[in-house]
């Protein structure tokens, strides 16, 4: 009678401890949900090399300088800034499937015809890939390498960066996005900011952000 007590709570341990090996198991498919890096399984990203942006203009979460503010007394000049990609705290070399970058930069605390839309105050689309940033005082319209400026307040054939604006008061927080993608988009200058988004779907193999905060000085 011992020894079968013995058995059955010898193979009850064994199950136990069978179920927590399997509870324990990473998924079938590898990187989990939310891997940084390029495109993966469906349902997210597979590990690999993330894209970063860092610039010399500002500390990301900073206050903007008027040398890159639309607002009155301001140069309205674009920022620089530089890629990095990384694999983990390691730089890393870029995804051999990237052909451009884009940046779209909205003010997400000003909202459009009273909707939920924010303000779309710049864009740029078709950075080439071998890029390693962007230069201060990016030029207008269509440039020699193919960058091409997109929707924005200042939008057009011969569209150009316009800079922060909000009044005198509380901070208005401006973001700067990224997109690393793997083709180059088949769109003009004069394209709208929905034109720029869903040609974009589907080709994002990396994105970044970078947030300045601004409002004019008293008057």
């Amino acid at each position: 009678m011992f020894n079968k007590v013995l058995s059955i709570t010898a193979c009850a341990a064994v199950a136990v401890m069978s179920a927590m090996v399997m509870a324990q198991a990473p998924p079938a498919g590898g990187g989990g949900k939310g891997g940084p890096g390029g495109p993966g399984g469906k349902g997210g990203f597979a590990r690999g090399p993330a894209l970063s942006v860092t610039s010399s203009a500002f500390p990301d979460g900073g206050e903007i300088p008027m040398h890159f503010a639309g607002a009155k007394g301001g140069d309205s000049k674009s920022p620089a800034f530089e890629f990095h990609w990384m694999m983990g705290t390691m730089p890393a070399m870029a995804p051999d499937t990237l052909k451009t970058y884009a940046v779209v930069f909205h003010d997400i605390e000003n909202s459009t015809a009273k909707g939920t839309v924010d303000t779309l105050h710049w864009s740029a689309f078709n950075i080439p890939g071998t890029a390693t940033g962007l230069p201060e005082g990016l030029g207008a319209g269509v440039l020699a390498d193919g960058t091409t400026n997109g929707p924005g307040i200042r939008g057009g054939a011969q569209g150009t960066y316009f800079g922060p604006g909000a009044p005198a008061g509380p901070f208005h927080h401006y973001v700067f996005e990224f997109y690393a993608l793997d083709t180059k988009l088949d769109l003009q200058g004069t394209a709208s900011r929905d034109d720029l988004m869903k040609a974009m779907e589907g080709h994002v193999i990396g994105k970044a952000a970078y947030v300045g905060r601004f409002h004019a000085p008293p008057q």
